[in-house]
């Protein structure tokens, strides 16, 4: 299965930043032994493809280092050739996932998720938007018809840029299942939210995916699956308020895959956020991630190998 990594380009933040950017080279180091895992480095993306979700303006600030004070503090970053570096990478591995994904049933992005971005902001931890860029690439080379995408967002806070830019294309499916009351506190309409109450539990969260799954699929048959697998909906993370516990998200994850499965649906998976103290519970969460994907990925090569 191929996994893209980025934490070769780490980022540079201040003593006692609140993001826990050690995770991402955590996370490599506890996957990088499974069997049938392909790691691979994150290709960047193009200032070209970029401009396909975000205004020109905005990527010449953040490319030559003009972003203002303000700007910096909304992204939660301060800005660096790193950061850059790291934003164009990170995002670049999302397409890559999807591009191979589209081939093979399932890929990964050890990073990615960025769905705060918007296309003339960055936001929340978020520079550019990768799911976004990921649709408008694969859109530019296939076509928007042949390829109709539906994102599933899972992280705990809802994707208020991925929304923003893509809520209204008829090609595409917005989901997002997160907290009612997490950031942003102004949310923008995806096509279908779900929105959960505080400390919702395995139960409540499943039946809630379930159903948002079912009703996905009445209204949208996709061709590719972009799945946000953030970890942050864990009862023990940080900037979370949701109460899921590592079962719980381990079965939202394969309720996932199972349901791609059955309609034999690419799944392209970015890991989104992650905040939980230790940091090793959210390494824990995003490994099971990987280790579901990797099983879903054994489905899709047997059935690929049974076919004429």
């Amino acid at each position: 299965m191929k996994t893209y990594t980025s934490d070769h380009f780490p980022l540079q933040l201040p003593p006692g930043h609140r993001f826990p950017a050690s995770k991402y080279a955590l996370l490599r180091e506890a996957v990088k032994g499974l069997q049938g895992l392909e790691l691979r480095d994150a290709p960047p993306a193009t200032w070209r493809d970029l401009q396909l979700v975000h205004e020109a303006s905005y990527l010449w600030r953040v490319r030559d280092g003009h972003l203002s004070a303000a700007e910096q503090r909304e992204i939660g970053f301060p800005w660096s050739l790193a950061l850059v570096q790291r934003s164009l990478h990170s995002a670049g591995g999302t397409l890559a996932a999807a591009v191979a994904a589209l081939d093979e049933g399932i890929a990964m992005n050890l990073a990615g998720g960025t769905h705060h971005a918007h296309a003339d902001r960055g936001r929340g931890f978020c520079v550019f938007n990768d799911v976004a860029l990921a649709v408008r690439v694969l859109q530019q080379e296939r076509g928007a018809q042949r390829l109709p995408v539906a994102v599933v967002d899972l992280d705990v806070h809802q994707g208020d840029g991925t929304a923003a830019i893509l809520g209204n294309d008829p090609h595409v499916f917005t989901l997002s299942v997160h907290a009612a009351k997490n950031f942003p506190f102004r949310k923008c309409r995806s096509h279908l939210d779900v929105e959960l109450a505080d400390e919702a539990s395995d139960e409540t969260y499943l039946q809630a995916l379930e159903g948002a799954l079912q009703t996905m699929f009445r209204a949208f048959d996709p061709a590719l699956i972009i799945f946000l697998a953030g970890a942050d909906p864990y009862a023990g993370d940080r900037l979370g308020r949701l109460a899921l516990s590592m079962e719980g998200l381990a079965l939202r994850d394969a309720t996932v895959f199972d349901a791609a499965w059955r309609r034999r649906i690419p799944v392209a998976v970015a890991m989104a956020g992650g905040y939980a103290q230790p940091i090793a519970d959210t390494v824990a969460i995003q490994s099971c991630t990987v280790q579901l994907a990797l099983q879903a990925h054994a489905r899709w090569s047997a059935w690929r190998e049974r076919r004429p």
